[in-house]
């Protein structure tokens, strides 16, 4: 009975020791362990220039496209959606480097398959406020792709206006921290506020 009590005891002891290399307060692994398991972030420097400016054309099809919703202007708005879609189908998505696994290119690739088909849908959209629906949509993937390659040519902005869509509040990129609120244009035009920004070129 004793050896059992002993037996145990130092069974106890020794998962109590090695209980902090595996887990934390709460059961999960280690920050480190789980670091470990993850892909690896881009540096800047993997992506190659021509990646960058498949990348920068994107965002300026993009760019061109909220334009025309500031301006209310749907026709243009239309034009600008199907000319993001020839940039996003055009990305140089298989220029991405330092992607061992193929992960960041896979979920790139589930980014600029919404991006294509929310520009689709906004080009076909005779409705304003269902145009700026679908740009909702792009904007959130773009930010999304932006975040997982680390695009470093330029600074963005993320920018959020609470009123649109009924007080359920939308975002959008801008290249300047000015608002210009493209879910309102000249309604409410300065109606929104900075809520984050991408720089990877520093």
């Amino acid at each position: 009975m004793k050896k059992i009590v002993i037996v145990v005891i130092i069974v106890a002891a020794i998962i109590l020791v090695a209980r902090p290399f595996f887990c934390n307060s709460d059961g999960k692994l280690n920050d480190k362990a789980a670091e470990e398991t993850k892909q690896q972030p881009l540096s800047i420097s993997q992506n190659t220039d021509v990646f960058k400016q498949s990348f920068t054309q994107l965002l300026n099809a993009y760019n061109s496209l909220k334009d025309a919703l500031v301006a209310s202007d749907t026709a243009k708005a239309s034009a600008a959606a199907l000319s993001l879609k020839a940039a996003v189908d055009s990305l140089k998505v298989n220029e991405i480097k330092g992607d061992s696994t193929g992960v960041i290119k896979e979920t790139a690739q589930t980014f600029t398959s919404t991006i294509t088909g929310s520009a689709q849908a906004l080009a076909a959209e005779k409705d304003l406020k269902n145009k700026r629906n679908e740009f909702a949509i792009i904007a959130d993937a773009i930010w999304s792709l932006a975040r997982t390659v680390r695009y470093s040519s330029q600074k963005l902005y993320w920018e959020y206006c609470p009123m649109a869509f009924d007080q359920k509040g939308a975002y959008w990129i801008s290249y300047e921290r000015e608002i210009k609120n493209p879910y309102f244009g000249s309604q409410m035009m300065n109606c929104g506020s900075v809520e984050d920004s991408l720089d990877y070129s520093k």
